[in-house]
């Protein structure tokens, strides 16, 4: 097998996190959002998804531009918009299930939004206190801030909260 180049390795994404070394990890959208994306980066991004295994990748931005590019790398990759009018408990109901399967399963998972932002990282402490590895909300909370490197604000709180609600992972 040839040795890869360092540039055919791909870069890591932005605010890339792992919440589960090796099995689950956060980032910003590959190649930036807003006025920052760039789509040479964002190839790179991708092109270094996918040599790290992660399949498939979950997509939460509502809308679906640009996930044919991991179709093009060879990276398998799910669509879950999660849109700022979003019943939380609905998505959480659907997502929270799904994403346990595919750990369950042995898939390396990798979500992202427009940013490492509070829906991500809500989403991060939900999974936490859902499936039991978490005990309570503000333990998820303060585990999640330390694995995200950033303080959740309101959205990121409730949608914790909303997970405590929810039937518990079986």
């Amino acid at each position: 097998m040839a040795v890869k180049g360092k540039w055919a390795q791909g870069i890591e994404p932005r605010n890339f996190r792992w919440v589960m070394k090796d099995v689950l990890a956060v980032c910003e959208r590959p190649g930036g959002y807003g006025a920052n994306h760039r789509r040479v980066r964002r190839q790179e991004e991708i092109i270094w998804v996918r040599e790290q295994g992660f399949s498939p990748v979950i997509s939460i931005i509502a809308s679906p531009a640009n996930l044919h590019n991991y179709d093009e790398l060879g990276v398998t990759w799910l669509h879950r918009p999660f849109s700022n009018h979003e019943d939380m408990g609905v998505y959480l109901a659907q997502f929270l299930p799904e994403l346990k399967g595919l750990l369950a399963a042995r898939h390396k998972v990798l979500i992202h939004g427009e940013e490492l932002g509070d829906r991500i990282s809500g989403i991060v402490g939900a999974y936490l206190v859902w499936s039991g590895l978490m005990p309570t909300g503000p333990k998820a909370i303060s585990l999640t801030e330390q694995l995200t490197a950033r303080q959740l604000g309101p959205v990121g709180r409730e949608l914790v909260a909303v997970a405590l609600t929810l039937p518990p992972a079986p």
